[in-house]
């Protein structure tokens, strides 16, 4: 596995570095493999040849030693640094490039607003690690420096962040950029946290993966999925030989008269995964409009409420490789989950399904095949309303062992749990996908690829986030965010296979 795209918690980090300096690497010399190494992406932004003067923000610990290496090598390649240092104690290290810093004569304003002139700000104010909240004349300087209008970068992580949760710790830097050092830290995939990271990369500090291991073998690893991962899933190459019937073949239960397009949409998500047969059931009214959209599907009309939901399934379950059920169902829907339950095949439950199931998640650990549950936050704090949801990662993971079910949880950083502590997050997406319609896409994508792909089933929903992503950013590149309507996200999603 790359250690690259691994997530990791404070605690975890300072076991690595310690594991690191215990072997014999000393501090000074990793904050020097820190600080060059910043230096050098610093140096290769679009921005950096118009960077004259810039103006660091050094703190009392580590992340202000980095801060002031940078300072000085910058320095040293013909720039005019100023620093601003507003805690007097520093520790000895941080304390050491301080003094160097005066020797080369480098100057210090009295607040931030004495940077105003500078073309960039870096913030070594705090890294990671920081667990007491920002106050009084700190607070005031970091809301100064969020008015200002200068580029900002952040070493590993702005100021104020909280590491593990991504919360703002009584105030937090707005950065433009943010490069993490070493390993990815929780924070960066914590929604709450994205609206002050900007731009984000993780630097290699080329970290012993003896060290990594002898923390993080006896847990499971938090990843980053990527592009390799997601290749990894797809039923890609086919067999020469191949026939619709070993492509797998996925059942939807959708729709309803108020919510006819619901099928549809989920429908063409499961076109796109190139699943080889494709059978819809939806109320029995439905049936030519959804024909009409999607004509190489078997469209099952089945009988109807006075509403004009599904009042039945008249269908053997038991005949499909995986099904999903929910979009656009309504509540009036209900008397089908009993036999959706006790099907003996892999089942996606998204939207109303998840509506119909409620907090009775339990009843999923009595299924006789694996469950996938697609929540957004509002219906993960209706099925789970004991679980508290500021943390992804903790509430994802609490909420797979509570279900004995695969949980994705949507957002900006869509997180996929299992029941066995697996846990991938989707490093980057759109707010283009905000729009009804295209979690429908999703649960149809989910459900097709499900049920011809070849890998375990946490992988599998990790794949269909990943796309329908990577789909979502394609969309929005070429129409703006604006135009990610779910029919032009449904159509993109094979051209990103290209």
């Amino acid at each position: 596995m790359d250690s690259q795209n691994f997530i990791i918690t404070t605690a975890q980090m300072m076991a690595i570095e310690s594991q690191v300096f215990a072997a014999g690497m000393p501090v000074a010399a990793l904050m020097e493999k820190a600080a060059m190494a910043l230096t050098s992406t610093i140096l290769a932004l679009e921005i950096a040849p118009a960077v004259k003067t810039v103006g660091v923000l050094v703190g009392p610990g580590h992340n202000g030693g980095d801060a002031l290496v940078v300072a000085r090598e910058l320095a040293l390649r013909g720039r005019e640094v100023w620093l601003y240092v507003p805690l007097g104690e520093v520790k000895p290290l941080t304390q050491n490039h301080l003094d160097y810093a005066d020797y080369l004569g480098l100057p210090r304003v009295e607040s931030v607003a004495g940077l105003a002139d500078c073309d960039l700000i870096i913030d070594g104010l705090f890294g990671f690690g920081l667990t007491r909240p920002i106050t009084g004349e700190l607070a005031g300087a970091i809301a100064t420096l969020n008015r200002m209008t200068q580029t900002v970068i952040s070493i590993d992580l702005p100021s104020g962040i909280h590491t593990d949760t991504g919360a703002v710790l009584g105030a937090a830097i707005r950065a433009d950029y943010t490069f993490c050092l070493g390993l990815w830290k929780r924070a960066f995939f914590q929604e709450q946290a994205l609206p002050f990271l900007g731009q984000v990369a993780c630097l290699d500090l080329g970290l012993p993966p003896q060290a990594i291991a002898a923390v993080l073998d006896e847990v499971p690893i938090h990843q980053r999925f990527t592009q390799p991962q997601f290749e990894a899933v797809l039923p890609l190459p086919r067999a020469v030989v191949s026939h619709k019937y070993q492509q797998g073949h996925t059942l939807l239960i959708c729709g309803s008269q108020q919510y006819a397009g619901s099928a549809i949409l989920t429908g063409l998500g499961a076109r796109a995964s190139g699943v080889g047969m494709l059978t819809i059931a939806v109320p029995a009214a439905l049936k030519p409009l959804v024909v009409a959209q999607l004509p190489e599907a078997l469209v099952v009309g089945c009988p109807e409420t006075p509403e004009g939901a599904i009042a039945a399934l008249p269908l053997d379950l038991s005949r499909y490789d995986a099904i999903a059920c929910g979009p656009g169902l309504t509540l009036g829907a209900g008397e089908i989950l009993p036999q959706v339950l006790a099907a003996p095949v892999p089942l996606v439950l998204d939207a109303d399904g998840l509506n119909l199931l409620g907090t009775e998640v339990e009843r999923l650990r009595e299924r006789p095949a694996p469950t996938i549950l697609t929540p957004h936050w509002g219906e993960f704090q209706r099925l789970f309303p004991d679980l508290e949801p500021g943390d992804r990662f903790v509430a994802a993971l609490a909420a797979a062992a509570q279900a004995g079910a695969i949980v994705l949880l949507k957002g900006a950083r869509t997180a996929i749990a299992s029941p066995d502590g697996d846990f991938w997050v989707i490093p980057d997406s759109t707010p283009g996908l905000a729009r009804g319609g295209s979690g429908d896409v999703l649960t149809g994508l989910l459900a097709g690829l499900w049920a011809s792909a070849k890998a375990p089933a946490v992988e599998v929903a990790a794949a269909a986030a990943f796309w329908h992503a990577a789909a979502g950013k394609r969309a929005a590149a070429a129409h703006t965010e604006l135009g990610v309507d779910p029919l032009r996200l449904a159509a993109t999603l094979g051209a990103c296979l290209a």
